[in-house]
């Protein structure tokens, strides 16, 4: 967020607390992206504030209760105040339980990782709640890349190889016809977090529904080599897929993440090496 709009996120998120009897005197900015993610003390909770346009935090909370409930590893919504989607100057305020991290993020071995990710598979199977299919994402992405205001930044050659391997992948992973079920969406190191209780996924509002190789997509490469059943060829697909997508994020003029316009361009020059 913007610096000004982030103050007053901050101060939005400090309101909804207090108001719910949660002491917000301090609070520390843990990552600043398209939401604003803040640890609050000293009720020590953490506020995940949305902007006017990300009506995302009510799939977010239904699904991590659901989640939760069939033993997933997952971050949970705080246990003291009602879990629900809290307006306050135009914002979105969502209130979370606070890990305190015992690795820095990507810190997590390959193997304990992979368990986290087969744990949320197979706790996921059993629930039964309507999700986004992947294939919505790359609907999204082939709709910026074609889009030249959206994506100014994009040269025509770039901007075909993208529209070329968003397509080519998709049909390639449609063709296997894989088993699909429930999927955190975004699993990256930056998701996971490891705690005191163990690691837990977080940020849920990506969960969709697709083959579990797109969810291993995300992960670091030596992950899927202690994940039990994984499809080698088909998580090469849904790699270069996610690749494709996430550089299309970047290129989005809308974009925030910091940094994200180097990453964009260095990871063109991976989907050019990948496709030649």
């Amino acid at each position: 967020m913007r610096t000004t709009e982030a103050r007053r996120a901050t101060a939005a998120a400090r309101a909804v607390a207090s108001s719910l009897g949660l002491a917000a005197e301090d609070a520390t900015v843990l990552n600043d992206s398209n939401k604003l993610t803040l640890r609050l003390r000293p009720c020590d909770v953490l506020a995940r504030v949305a902007p006017p346009t990300d009506r995302s935090a009510p799939f977010e909370l239904r699904v991590a209760g659901a989640l939760a409930a069939a033993g997933c590893p997952v971050a949970v919504p705080d246990p003291r105040v009602e879990p629900r989607a809290y307006e306050r100057d135009g914002f979105t305020v969502t209130l979370w339980t606070y890990h305190e991290p015992v690795a820095p993020h990507g810190a997590l071995a390959p193997a304990d990782y992979a368990d986290a990710l087969h744990r949320l598979h197979a706790g996921s199977r059993g629930v039964h709640i309507p999700v986004p299919h992947f294939t919505e994402r790359i609907a999204v992405a082939r709709e910026l890349v074609a889009n030249r205001i959206e994506t100014p930044a994009l040269a025509d050659g770039d901007r075909e190889l993208l529209a070329d391997t968003l397509e080519s992948t998709a049909r390639a992973i449609d063709v296997r016809a894989a088993p699909e079920q429930p999927l955190h969406g975004e699993p990256h190191p930056g998701n996971l977090l490891a705690t005191v209780d163990g690691p837990l996924l977080i940020d849920l509002e990506t969960v969709c529904r697709g083959p579990v190789e797109f969810d291993l997509a995300h992960a670091p490469e030596e992950v899927a080599a202690h994940y039990p059943g994984a499809d080698a060829s088909l998580l090469r697909e849904c790699r270069l897929l996610v690749l494709a997508i996430i550089t299309t994020w970047r290129h989005d003029r809308r974009d925030q993440l910091p940094d994200g316009r180097r990453l964009g361009e260095e990871w063109l020059t991976r989907i050019r090496t990948a496709r030649t």
